[in-house]
């Protein structure tokens, strides 16, 4: 029995434009870029996505399950509507970014991967964000990479995103 379409039609479009990307009997190659596209499209990974998207790709649900508890871009439960991460690796941390993060967690009332009430803020604690001349980075929502945050860098990004 096939699973019920939980993509729209524009998510499996983009789906099945990754997966042309690889010979045909590679299909499980596409497997990061449509678990993003699901992830654009439901904001979050839920189980019957992953399944989804397993099976579309005629897969076994544990390899996306693997894929999706490896990589810290991928959530596995609701987000705010803004997703911080903030990089604490060493580089970072020498520049700030232990600082930074603790601005961040005092002004948003959050800690790491907890969501301000309102479901405007989640907080994540990253790895290496690769941007360590930027330091301390951020990255906003998993596309938008934000460098030299400082405490008012910070809160000008804050308030901007309440807007």
């Amino acid at each position: 029995m096939n699973a019920p379409m939980i993509l729209s039609p524009d998510s499996l479009a983009k789906i099945d434009k990754a997966v042309v990307k690889y010979p045909p009997n590679q299909r499980q190659s596409a497997m990061m870029a449509a678990l993003t596209v699901a992830q654009d499209e439901k904001g979050w990974l839920s189980t019957e996505t992953m399944d989804f998207v397993a099976q579309y790709l005629g897969m076994p649900p544990i390899a996306v399950y693997e894929a999706a508890t490896f990589y810290g871009m991928y959530n596995l439960q609701p987000v705010g509507r803004n997703k911080i991460t903030i990089c604490t690796n060493l580089p970072c941390a020498l520049s700030g970014a232990a600082d930074a993060a603790e601005h961040l967690k005092k002004r948003l009332g959050i800690g790491f991967n907890e969501t301000t009430p309102d479901g405007g803020f989640t907080l994540k604690e990253g790895e290496c964000l690769g941007a360590c001349g930027d330091a301390p980075v951020c990255l906003h929502n998993d596309k938008k990479m934000l460098s030299f945050m400082t405490p008012d860098k910070l809160d000008t990004l804050i308030e901007e995103l309440r807007k």
